[in-house]
């Protein structure tokens, strides 16, 4: 299966929502501490297991998070360490980008995520414990979500409601938003430590995930969620990124700081269904395929990008 060698070290990979062999990847120097950052763009060649750089762009500060635009198939937005975002447009010259960069957040800017349904929108979490909702044609953002007591480190919009979205913070909550409303519909204090990742399910709309520093992965249904639907335990450490599968309605993926990457059904009892051991640092970022059934992609602190498909080994040439 393909690897990519990053100069720096990887922070997040998503896959583009428009052409099935093409992936984004975020990177920070010296482990997002202090230095520059760089986006890969990356092609799967068609030929064999060899991934090309279409073209990468060169940031003062780590970047920590990539999201593809969902109504431009060449535009993609970077979430800087500088409290920054970066709009790039692969289809020009490097010189040519960045084509917008965006700056309200006061601290480093860590998840993003681009509305799926509406497609014109995306949200922005940062350390500064807000989250900020944005569309390309603004250059200042369209409101800004405070309620959070600590770092928001995820943000996800609901696939089935446009105007619903999670955001997952260190003050050991998930809150649920809808942007017609004035604050937060609904608090789960979903851990006793830190929650680093939120997702929804994308076939069911009430299911959330939620990954915490407690190692441990847990299942919510906004209807009742008193008692979570599951909990997964497996990870040594604490889990750093969640993805629901987009072709499986009981399947998401998880990575940790235990170096793994690990496959759930979070519906059978021994739902640890896939681990994968082929990082040789914290692995933090993870993202599934939406164009093609069972093809994952991971990236962590080893300066790795690994794409391979469900149940094959990421390492196998």
């Amino acid at each position: 299966m393909p690897v990519f060698k990053t100069p720096f070290n990887g922070y997040s990979v998503r896959f583009s929502p428009f052409y099935e062999s093409r992936l984004a990847v975020a990177t920070a120097q010296n482990f997002g501490i202090l230095g520059n950052g760089r986006v890969h763009v990356i092609d799967l060649a068609p030929s064999g297991p060899v991934i090309n750089e279409l073209i990468a762009f060169d940031t003062a500060d780590g970047v920590y998070d990539v999201a593809w635009s969902e109504s431009h198939d060449s535009v993609l937005v970077a979430a800087v360490a500088d409290g920054s975002m970066k709009v790039y447009d692969t289809a020009l010259p490097p010189q040519a980008n960045p084509v917008r960069s965006l700056k309200e957040h006061a601290r480093e800017v860590h998840g993003l995520d681009y509305n799926p349904t509406r497609r014109d929108s995306f949200l922005s979490a940062s350390w500064d414990d807000s989250v900020k909702l944005w569309t390309l044609d603004r250059p200042t953002s369209l409101r800004t979500f405070r309620e959070h007591a600590y770092c928001v480190y995820s943000v996800a919009w609901n696939p089935k409601h446009a105007d619903v979205f999670a955001s997952a913070s260190g003050d050991c909550t998930v809150r649920i938003w809808d942007v017609r409303e004035p604050g937060s519909t609904m608090i789960i204090p979903g851990h006793e430590h830190e929650i680093l990742s939120c997702d929804w399910n994308k076939y069911d709309e009430c299911l959330i995930a939620t990954a915490s520093v407690d190692k441990s992965i847990k299942i919510w249904d906004v209807r009742n969620y008193r008692v979570p639907v599951s909990v997964l335990n497996g990870h040594g450490y604490a889990v750093r990124k969640i993805k629901f599968s987009p072709h499986r309605r009981n399947l998401l993926v998880s990575c940790s700081y235990d170096m793994t990457v690990c496959l759930w059904d979070f519906m059978v009892e021994d739902a640890l269904v896939g681990r994968y051991d082929h990082h040789t640092e914290f692995a933090v970022g993870v993202d599934l395929s939406v164009l093609v059934d069972g093809l994952m992609a991971s990236t962590g602190w080893d300066e790795l990008v690994y794409v391979w498909q469900q149940g094959m080994d990421p390492r196998a040439a």
